[in-house]
């Protein structure tokens, strides 16, 4: 069983979620229109938009109201992987050629530009500033951790906090906002959309501690990238900041680590140098915990199908073993 098929009491809107992506990329020039629509076909988990129909279906049977929302919560989020892309020079996503390397950058970046531009107007059509506050409020916070991350790069000094700011912003935001959204433009009370609120962040970490182990021990067909491809870029995951602390081999990974030459030459033995410490463990117990957190936090929701479909994935990363 995977994440997915846990999404089985909203495939049909999903589904509804997909056209509507291709449906908005409705530029008349073909250049945009064929990168734009490259992007949206390489598909995705589309972890955003199903946490928005989610918290939606806490509330009510249709989803139709939120179903702007959902596709527009994807489009930020495929508009920040776009320009990701470019920034990291990724070849590679999902196992398909990135907008990048099959367009360049300043295509890539437009293309970016206009994703999010479109996801905006979206959002207008629900005529709500409390809306648009929080979006694009959590926009900026993205761009304050993409931007951090760019800083910490290689560096061997950052501690567990650091990390945990980070990835905060790189992915539990939005999956909180998914979570919250779907509930304000429901009819639920503040007490529910904090709930929500708050268990889209929990389990966004859970998710981003999960993907960060992932980095280390699943296979490229999995991933869609090479194994290893954070510690190339000089991405220094929870993982690695263990072994760093603790590992055995902690002063010679600190010094391969540090280092963008060969961080890119010797990654394989710096995988080899994290997996034989006992940081992808402590990586997994930290993902527990965020999990079981987020758990918690649905015991004021509605006892219906949607809550046991929340409860199934945060369990699912909780009962993972690696």
């Amino acid at each position: 069983m995977t994440v997915l098929d846990m999404f089985n009491p909203i495939n049909k809107d999903l589904a509804m979620v997909e056209e509507q992506l291709i449906e908005s990329i409705d530029t008349e020039l073909p250049l945009l229109d064929e990168a734009a629509t490259h992007l949206v076909k390489a598909g995705g988990k589309r972890l955003r938009p199903a946490f928005v129909l989610l918290a939606a279906k806490l509330f009510s049977n249709s989803v139709e109201h939120v179903l702007p929302m959902a596709v527009a919560l994807e489009m930020v989020h495929m508009a920040s992987l776009v320009h990701d892309d470019v920034i990291d020079n990724s070849v590679l996503r999902r196992g398909q050629p990135t907008v990048k390397s099959e367009w360049g950058n300043r295509i890539s970046l437009y293309t970016g530009n206009y994703v999010l531009a479109k996801s905006l107007c979206m959002v207008a059509t629900y005529q709500r500033s409390d809306i648009l506050e929080v979006l694009a409020n959590a926009s900026m916070r993205i761009c304050e951790g993409e931007i951090k991350q760019m800083q910490s790069c290689y560096d061997v000094h950052q501690g567990f906090k650091d990390y945990l700011r980070r990835i905060e912003k790189k992915t539990a935001l939005l999956i909180s906002v998914s979570c919250q959204l779907g509930a304000m433009i429901s009819k639920s009370n503040d007490t529910e959309i904090t709930a929500l609120k708050k268990y889209g962040y929990y389990l966004g970490m859970a998710f981003q501690v999960t993907d960060d182990i992932l980095d280390f021990v699943a296979d490229e067909k999995t991933l869609g990238k090479p194994v290893g491809s954070d510690i190339r870029q000089g991405v220094i995951t929870l993982p690695a900041i263990y072994a760093l602390k603790y590992g055995a081999s902690r002063q010679q990974l600190g010094k391969l680590l540090s280092s963008p030459e060969l961080c890119f030459n010797q990654a394989e033995e710096i995988v080899s140098l994290i997996t034989e410490s006992d940081g992808i463990d402590y990586a997994y117990q930290v993902s527990c915990t965020f999990a079981e957190k987020a758990m918690q936090q649905l015991n004021c929701l509605p006892d219906v199908q949607a809550k046991d479909a929340l409860y199934d994935i945060a369990a699912f990363i909780s009962g993972r073993e690696y």
